[in-house]
């Protein structure tokens, strides 16, 4: 069951899009951990892409309640956290990709320029 729960709850993160960048928070990078136990327990570590962001607590709630309607979710915890800081070499490549359809470079080329070829923690 965890596993048919963890697809529905990717996809449903998939539809969650940062407030600030119309990228959503799956492909974007910003969950670090999804952990869904067998009896439907979710809990989500997830980051923003600035620590000073005024819809950090809308997001969070926002996450939980389109967790908590997924069928098999029993209960839902969602932990920001801001370490490590976010960097765009944590978006998937399908985000990176559309990222430089948006804005016309790759972040990550352009991040990598600027601060070096440094590994994510």
């Amino acid at each position: 069951m965890s596993n048919n729960v963890r697809e529905k709850v990717i996809e449903t993160l998939k539809n969650i899009y940062d407030p600030e960048i119309p990228i959503d928070i799956w492909d974007l990078g910003l969950v670090y951990d999804l952990q869904v136990s067998e009896e439907g327990d979710v809990h989500v570590v997830m980051t923003l892409t600035a620590p000073g962001c005024p819809l950090a607590n809308t997001l969070v709630m926002l996450v939980e309640d389109a967790i908590r309607s997924i069928d098999g979710v029993r209960n839902v915890t969602v932990d920001l956290t801001f370490n490590p800081p976010w960097d765009p070499k944590k978006m998937t490549p399908e985000g990176r990709e559309l990222f430089k359809k948006l804005y016309g470079y790759d972040i990550l080329e352009y991040w990598e320029s600027i601060y070096g070829k440094k590994p994510t923690a």
